[in-house]
């Protein structure tokens, strides 16, 4: 379907006090109504309709509701790097920062605190490293278990730093997930490689798609997509 719009509408935006966030707005094949929900990092308003909704109305109610979406754009705390004596999360626990110059560079974990040393200014750089570096091994483990119980080959796996997005799968059967998920609850990381999983067979979101999934994913799936919901956006504030 070809919507014939005006030039406002062809890059769609809402103004959020003095704020222009662009608008993505997709069409799905299974979709009855129209939902609307703020990117995590509050870079874009994300609207799906049906395949037979207009854009123009996607771009009408994203507008209606600007007074909510600023509200929930000024909920979104700035990133910052991580700060000596301060937190940082990690498989949903807040692990304490102890840093030292005159420590190995080298960052290890020792009873719920992460211990660095080296220069000052580069240690949120090592930080990050090792927790990318975990993600991968929990992702890994992580696909290698649903993939066996979907009796399926174990896909390319990359690490994504998309801003949008928590997981993905191509067609060409890589699977991206992103790394940020592993400061988030071990149960919604994995909720979202079952997810990537479920698509290796069936890519869309058909009802199979979602029977399989409930098969694969041992825990609450309604539990852990209501933990990104109402904390995803938590995780952004990392690191920048």
């Amino acid at each position: 379907m070809i919507d014939w719009l005006r030039p406002d509408m062809q890059a769609p935006a809402v103004s959020l006090g003095e704020q222009d966030v662009p608008l993505a707005i997709r069409r799905h094949p299974t979709a009855r109504r129209m939902t609307m929900r703020l990117a995590p990092d509050g870079s874009e308003v994300r609207i799906t309709i049906p395949r037979w909704g207009r854009t123009r109305d996607a771009v009408e109610f994203a507008r209606s509701r600007a007074a909510w979406l600023a509200g929930q754009l000024a909920k979104i705390e700035p990133p910052q790097s991580p700060q000596v004596g301060g937190t940082l999360p990690f498989r949903g626990e807040e692990l304490r920062i102890d840093w030292r110059a005159d420590r190995r560079r080298r960052v290890s974990l020792t009873e719920g605190t992460l211990v660095v040393g080296g220069p000052q200014e580069s240690f949120p750089a090592r930080l990050e490293r090792w927790l990318r570096a975990q993600a991968r091994d929990l992702i890994e483990a992580d696909m290698g278990f649903y993939c066996a119980r979907a009796a399926r080959p174990e896909p390319a796996i990359a690490l994504s730093r998309a801003q949008r997005r928590w997981g993905s799968c191509s067609t060409s059967g890589t699977v991206r997930i992103n790394w940020r998920l592993v400061m988030a609850p071990d149960a919604v990381r994995r909720s979202v490689v079952a997810h990537e999983v479920a698509h290796l067979v069936h890519f869309d979101h058909s009802p199979a798609f979602h029977a399989l999934l409930g098969e694969l994913f041992e825990g609450d799936l309604a539990a852990a997509n209501r933990w990104l919901r109402d904390h995803g956006r938590s995780l952004y504030r990392h690191f920048g």
